[in-house]
């Protein structure tokens, strides 16, 4: 996100012309968890939209965000759990303070495009670890740890990003998914209604 783009109706990711970052995976996972740690020395100065076209080229599978850097087993997994906490960061310093109070599974309109990237995000999270990664279940177990730590953050729109990511992970991680969902739910029981409604959702796996 070094240089600044103006918004228009094409994102300009899709764009073929448009130069494409290929760093090494080290250097990439690094860039991303200094991001994250960090982010407002690299964002300031960047309008909400731009940050949000930046992000989904950076992380957004769909946008060629997944390009194995995480799952790479060149980058220690010490680096790669880092990376995957460092999310809990990102949202506390970026989406808590700028998104909109609104709950986006309900298709209610925010102004601010940063709710629709914070929403998604574990939809759209790269790949943490293939199939045959000894280090698998130490990175899944991360992620899941960083869900439910943003799940505690005071942002409407954070807490649903979290049940909408735990809902997704329901399917292989029921036990522990029911358990962060539990927890949240006996601890925040004058919440709004409608959360409420969707954390019973996410707790059996049924999100979109």
């Amino acid at each position: 996100m070094g240089a600044r783009f103006a918004f228009s109706e094409h994102l300009w990711y899709f764009d073929p012309e448009h130069d494409w970052w290929y760093p090494p995976v080290l250097e990439v996972v690094a860039y991303l968890t200094r991001l994250s740690e960090d982010p407002e020395p690299a964002l300031q100065g960047f309008a909400d939209v731009q940050i949000a076209q930046g992000l989904t080229y950076l992380m957004n599978t769909n946008a060629g965000g997944d390009r194995r850097w995480l799952c790479s087993t060149d980058v220690p997994v010490e680096g790669r759990v880092r990376c995957v906490r460092s999310v809990a960061a990102l949202f506390v310093k970026l989406f808590e303070p700028r998104c909109e109070h609104r709950l986006s599974h309900l298709s209610q309109a925010a102004s601010n495009v940063l709710n629709g990237v914070c929403y998604k995000w574990w939809d759209a999270f790269p790949s943490l670890a293939l199939a045959d990664d000894p280090d698998l279940p130490t990175l899944h177990d991360c992620a899941l740890q960083t869900m439910d730590r943003i799940l505690q953050l005071e942002s409407i729109a954070c807490q649903e990003s979290a049940l909408h990511g735990l809902g997704h992970w329901h399917r292989d991680y029921s036990d522990k998914v029911t358990q962060i969902i539990d927890r949240f739910c006996e601890a925040h029981a004058g919440i709004d209604p409608r959360l409420s409604a969707y954390a019973q959702s996410a707790r059996c796996g049924c999100v979109l």
